[in-house]
């Protein structure tokens, strides 16, 4: 496994493991014991989710001591502000069965997410906390925030694929020393990523499938990757690309896959923030 160091020393697994959309809580548990069996370290849950405590099973049964692994869960809408994300993170705590977090999100950008921050910063402190950050913050309030707190964010998770690779929103988190890890590296299949010409005809060159030549273009870029299956082989596919590395041509080739834009949902659309701010009710 490869490592990135945050803007706090702390280490973090290049590749983990997302558990979005596994709301069987059996199911959940299963995949996250198939995980860390194949390899990951890097697990990643959050609040909206409603596993976290299927991951805290897993955790709690795995036998990997607990200094080897790299949990990270998320603040949701619902949460936001600081009585109530101070109540939700020891919540959270409680369901993962864990005396502290690796890492901790802000999951949306709405509502009082300054007063989330004050109570992530405050638990940062106290080391319940091993490292804070943010999802979904585009440049514009990535800055903001930064600017009027005392902790800069360590991560900032965000969709990040071979067709929207964030490519100037990286460079302003670069400035501020945040570190940009990918949600939905693989789109979720769009734009038939898993058949794509360009990406299989790169990984013919290495024997390699469309999913894998996707991770790699990420991780050789600096991007944290949380890849997501049910299915134990895929785990050991996606997590099989460490043997192999991606030449300044190929890198070419797949950058020019770029849309610069979302396959999902924009943050400046008023329709997505009417949405998701609902559901802070």
């Amino acid at each position: 496994m490869e490592f990135v160091e945050l803007n706090n020393g702390i280490k973090m697994p290049i590749l983990g493991y997302g558990v979005f959309q596994i709301a069987d809580q059996e199911e959940c548990e299963r995949c996250v014991l198939d995980a860390i069996e194949t390899g990951y370290r890097l697990i990643d849950t959050a609040q909206a989710y409603g596993n976290e405590a299927a991951v805290g099973k897993a955790i709690k049964k795995c036998g990997v001591p607990r200094e080897e692994l790299f949990i990270t869960t998320k603040v949701w809408i619902s949460n936001a502000g600081y009585e109530k994300a101070k109540k939700s993170i020891e919540q959270s705590l409680e369901k993962l069965q864990l005396d502290y977090l690796d890492l901790i999100l802000i999951h949306q950008p709405f509502g009082d997410y300054y007063g989330t921050y004050r109570a992530m910063e405050e638990l940062y402190k106290e080391g319940k906390l091993k490292a804070i950050g943010v999802s979904n913050f585009y440049p514009d309030r990535l800055i903001d925030l930064i600017k009027f707190n005392e902790v800069v964010p360590a991560v900032n998770q965000v969709e990040t694929h071979v067709f929207n690779q964030q490519i100037n929103a990286n460079e302003v988190m670069k400035k501020y020393g945040v570190q940009i890890e990918s949600w939905g590296p693989f789109a979720e299949g769009k734009n038939n990523l898993f058949t794509d010409e360009t990406l299989k005809a790169v990984g013919d060159k290495y024997n390699k499938s469309n999913a894998q030549v996707a991770l790699r273009y990420l991780i050789q870029r600096g991007v944290v990757v949380i890849p997501k299956s049910v299915h134990k082989e895929r785990m050991i596919q996606n997590i099989d690309v460490f043997d192999f590395e991606l030449t300044k041509e190929d890198m070419d080739l797949i950058a020019v896959l770029d849309k610069g834009e979302s396959l999902f949902f924009s943050h400046y659309d008023p329709k997505t923030v009417e949405y998701l701010t609902s559901l802070a009710r």
